[in-house]
């Protein structure tokens, strides 16, 4: 009688081990779990059952993610028709997550592969074996879910007693011994950046002026409204910790006082259209009082709303007395006003006349005063200007013009020198650079 032709099965081993304690040594885990499963193959040799060269193994990385090098090279020999037989020493070395081990049966399926436990004797071309398999599965499933648990309520715990439990430090603090600690520097930032919104009130404007200071985020990235509202509303500040919505005293030094807080979040609480609209309203007419229409009537400033936007206007007297049509110019955007008196008078600033004429005038009251100071001083102001809150540029534009003549062809600035010499004074001083 002639022996049964016996077809050749060829058979990969995978190993997993969850961390990577242990893996340095000479025979670690992943050692072991390979020598068990060579040693079935070798009694499985009269089955046709022959090992492949590759190995496939996966140290230090859980079973709760497909994402692994060694599994990935396995599932493409697989589906290159490299490999008859997958040898495993227990289920969940292969997966803990019974979703994700779905779908590795589904690719042996659809490659005509065999799936083997070592320890377990589970054979997946059985329904038996199909059934067995999902049930421990389960239960591996189940242990990876409390053990989640555990965790989590030991990071609740810790985080009850004021413990940092790790993550991005917030801004204005550095982790050392696992702690937080203060960060002298960028926690000046901090009081700055609240000091700054209970004065303003916005968050848009206070984005615009940090990125003015040319604060950034520690990774150099930089800071938005949404980061700044994020920093606003982090209770570490005031020495917090925060766990699902509850504080609790923190072992860290708090940045900010109480008080301050709590005036923050009284702003805040507002909403947000309000406070825009205020921010908005409460910004100073940089030409009122100072722009006259062609007929000599002077301008107001004026606004009118539609939805949630703002516009700004300065209307003629003569309009608001009489009517549309009374004017030639009735009424000018504020925006394109102010932006071209401001173009002007910035223009000004270099022309050699008023250079000359505000070195004269502050000569009356300061001997020591040269032109090449007078010069450096008015060239100062360019760079500067958007620097300076907006009450702080109306009183500029006040100081430096006496008037302004808006026409059909054009405008007709008149200058104040005594305001020149003035701000010239205030410059050499340096006041006016604290305003910015």
């Amino acid at each position: 009688m002639t022996k049964p032709i016996v077809r050749k099965q060829r058979c990969a081993i995978y190993t997993r081990k969850s961390s990577e304690e242990g893996l340095e040594q000479e025979f670690n885990s992943l050692d072991a779990q390979r020598e068990a499963c060579e040693a079935y193959i070798a009694s499985q040799r009269s089955e046709g059952w022959v090992l492949v060269r590759d190995r496939y193994d996966d140290g230090g990385i859980s079973g709760g993610t497909l994402d692994r090098p060694g599994l990935q090279r396995l599932i493409a020999d697989i589906e290159d028709g490299l490999v008859d037989v997958v040898v495993v020493y227990k289920i969940d070395r292969l997966s803990r997550s019974l979703a994700d081990f779905a779908k590795l049966v589904e690719v042996f399926d659809r490659n005509g592969v065999t799936f083997v436990s070592v320890t377990q004797s589970f054979n997946t071309t059985t329904s038996m074996g199909r059934l067995m398999l999902n049930i421990l599965l389960s239960f591996a499933q189940f242990e990876r879910e409390v053990t989640a648990e555990r965790i989590r309520d030991k990071v609740a715990a810790s985080r009850k007693k004021g413990m940092w439990m790790g993550g991005v430090p917030p801004y204005g603090y550095r982790v050392e011994n696992r702690k937080l600690v203060v960060d002298d520097e960028r926690a000046e930032h901090v009081r700055w950046i609240f000091a700054r919104f209970l004065e303003i009130g916005s968050g848009t404007e206070l984005a615009r002026e940090v990125e003015k200071r040319g604060i950034r985020t520690p990774r150099g990235n930089r800071i938005d409204k949404k980061y700044l509202y994020r920093m606003l509303n982090n209770r570490a500040y005031i020495g917090e910790a925060v766990h699902k919505g509850q504080s609790y005293p923190g072992e860290h030094k708090a940045i900010i006082d109480r008080e301050t807080w709590d005036r923050v979040h009284a702003i805040l609480q507002e909403s947000p259209r309000k406070r825009a609209a205020r921010t908005r309203a409460d910004t100073p007419a940089l030409l009122k009082g100072l722009l006259f229409g062609p007929d000599g009537a002077s301008f107001s400033p004026s606004h009118t709303r539609k939805g949630d936007r703002l516009y700004r206007y300065y209307v003629s007297q003569t309009v608001l007395k009489h009517g549309a049509g009374s004017c030639p110019i009735g009424r000018v955007p504020a925006g394109e006003i102010e932006a071209a008196v401001i173009d002007r008078l910035r223009a000004v600033f270099r022309q050699p006349e008023i250079v000359a004429g505000t070195w004269k005038a502050a000569r009356a009251h300061a001997d020591d005063i040269t032109e090449a100071d007078a010069r450096t001083a008015l060239q100062q102001l360019d760079p500067l200007w958007d620097e300076l809150f907006p009450a702080e540029q109306a009183r500029i534009v006040a100081l430096l013009v006496e008037r302004i003549d808006i026409g059909t062809e054009g405008l007709d600035i008149r200058m104040r020198v005594d305001g020149l010499r003035g701000l010239a004074h205030e410059m050499m001083a340096g006041g006016l650079g604290e305003a910015a």
